[in-house]
């Protein structure tokens, strides 16, 4: 980076001026700084939890700045999808709440934060971001490639789980034969390890997918199951605590640079508060969204310590493996199973 170049000192001048909003000519204090926020989803705080967080975020920020930071919410994908947002704020001043989809090819390491099974329960997860060296090395790293901060790991709706209409799933073995809903090549590779098949379904076509028999299954978040509807067309819901299901607060590094301590301050500190506000509500939300599913006729599995361990030891090889082949460190992977105590 060419920190002493006349083009970055000069683009650096004009961010601070932009972020200080201007000064009135005669006003006796300056302008309030609205930053933009983008992110995926509907702007229903009961229905996408990315905007509860937004929405808390916003509250926070501004309290805590005395009203000098505004912050402007733009759900929907308003400002572009994915990888458009990612590249609008790692040029311009402004927020963005980005998935692995925006994340990934920028950071493929990122995937090692989805190992299957890694974490036993909500708390391990919530460890594993806020206090381990894999999470504390990635931020640095993703800070050095793309000149933006991470600020939150915005949890979205808990664990992604198992469902399907064929048979319940207590074990690897009951998967033997049956096809599911794949998102990806590593959920694939995952399926494969059980014995089953995976089949790549957008979302938009999963529900007519269930009910056709195109595939018997596929693995959601109790928020998606509900939200889509789901459980109209799945029989078992089998809760394996399969992947942490999340999303990133990332800030524009040379906005965050450019501002007074304390509206720095008030940023992080809304980012911090708000992602606890968002934990609670959605273990909260988990345990309705299980009532309101076994109301309408799942059959809930919880699989014994034994039976996680075995899903464990079948599916995290051939991840890491998957993992091994977008050429990802070594060192990257040791961290995050040290971090959960699953290191050699």
């Amino acid at each position: 980076m060419q920190s002493n170049s006349l083009s970055t000192v000069v683009r650096r001048l004009c961010l601070s001026f932009c972020l200080l909003g201007g000064l009135t000519s005669g006003a006796p204090a300056l302008a309030a700084t609205t930053i933009n926020l983008s992110y995926n989803g509907t702007s229903d705080a009961e229905k996408n939890p990315v905007h509860l967080f937004a929405e808390n975020f916003k509250r926070l920020a501004e309290e805590k700045s005395g009203g000098n930071l505004q912050i402007k919410l733009y759900p929907n994908s308003m400002l572009g999808e994915e990888e458009q947002r990612m590249e609008q704020v790692m040029t311009s001043p402004g927020l963005n709440i980005a998935s692995f989809g925006g994340i990934a090819p920028l950071f493929e390491e990122i995937y090692v934060s989805a190992i299957p099974f890694m974490f036993k329960d909500a708390a391990a997860a919530h460890e594993f971001f806020d206090k381990g060296s894999y999470w504390q090395s990635a931020k640095a790293e993703f800070a050095k490639r793309t000149n933006t901060e991470l600020l939150a790991v915005v949890e979205e709706g808990g664990f992604l789980n198992f469902t399907n209409n064929k048979q319940p799933i207590k074990s690897p073995k009951d998967f033997k034969g049956l096809r599911f809903r794949a998102m990806d090549p590593s959920q694939i590779a995952l399926y494969e390890s059980f014995g089953a098949s995976g089949t790549p379904i957008p979302w938009t076509e999963l529900y007519m997918g269930l009910r056709t028999g195109v595939v018997d299954g596929q693995m959601n978040p109790t928020s998606y199951i509900i939200m889509g509807s789901l459980y109209q067309v799945q029989k078992y819901l089998t809760l394996a605590n399969i992947q942490y299901s999340d999303q990133f607060l990332v800030a524009n590094g040379e906005m965050l640079a450019g501002m007074s301590e304390t509206d720095r301050r008030a940023l992080t500190e809304a980012a911090q508060e708000a992602t606890v506000l968002n934990r609670q509500a959605i273990a909260v939300a988990q345990e309705k969204d299980l009532e309101f599913l076994a109301a309408n006729g799942m059959q809930i599995i919880q699989p014994d310590a034994e039976d996680l361990k075995a899903f464990r030891e079948a599916a995290q090889p051939s991840y890491i493996e998957w993992l091994k082949k977008q050429n990802i460190d070594q060192q990257w992977i040791d961290k995050a199973l040290q971090d959960v105590g699953l290191g050699l």
